[in-house]
């Protein structure tokens, strides 16, 4: 059975976008920030970012997300050179996408989104990334086993909050891990049932 994790990066004040999001900008002005973590000279978080890689089955991912990402992306999608399948939440197939790329299209909900990753991932993580409505939806769902959070130093003031006001209440964690490196303090907490 596959463990869910929500993974994603997040300002230290709760934003997972910064104000101002253009097509030029997808995660507003100075959004980008929230990635060097992932991408940048803190060795630390990159080789956590590799372990994870390492144990990831599939990804989840928003329309939006894919829309914003996919220049960067492009065929082997958001694991890089690891390929890992990705199932792309929408209301609607894109007209085109990249020749031998790793997408699913999925106009069948989440839950659908959910059963085809886990059979493709196998024994391995199912990742959703990549958007606060689809993690909200998650969450909102019961269908999220662990939040790992990359909480990067920095304070947006405006922007896309990850956790507005979830529908159904409170969502009770427990610690699972800490890692603090120079350029983000990686969180992992399991979602009490």
């Amino acid at each position: 059975m596959n463990t869910v994790v929500l993974d994603i990066s997040i300002s230290l004040d709760g934003y997972v976008a910064a104000a101002g999001r253009t097509a030029e900008a997808p995660l507003g002005a100075g959004g980008e920030r929230l990635h060097e973590w992932a991408f940048g000279r803190d060795e630390q978080s990159r080789a956590l970012l590799r372990e994870a890689v390492s144990g990831l089955g599939a990804v989840i991912t928003g329309r939006r997300n894919y829309d914003d990402s996919i220049a960067w992306w492009e065929a082997d999608g958001p694991s890089g050179p690891a390929r890992r399948p990705t199932f792309v939440v929408t209301h609607a197939a894109p007209e085109r996408s990249p020749e031998d790329g790793v997408y699913t299209f999925v106009t069948g909900g989440i839950e659908d989104a959910l059963e085809q990753a886990s059979r493709a991932a196998g024994d391995q993580v199912v990742a959703v990334m990549g958007g606060a409505d689809l993690a909200q939806q998650y969450l909102a769902a019961g269908l999220v086993d662990e939040i790992s959070l990359h909480v990067v130093p920095v304070l947006f003031g405006a922007g896309t909050r990850l956790f507005g006001d979830l529908p159904g209440g409170h969502v009770e964690l427990e610690t699972v891990g800490v890692v603090a490196a120079p350029s983000a303090t990686h969180t992992r907490f399991r979602v009490i049932r």
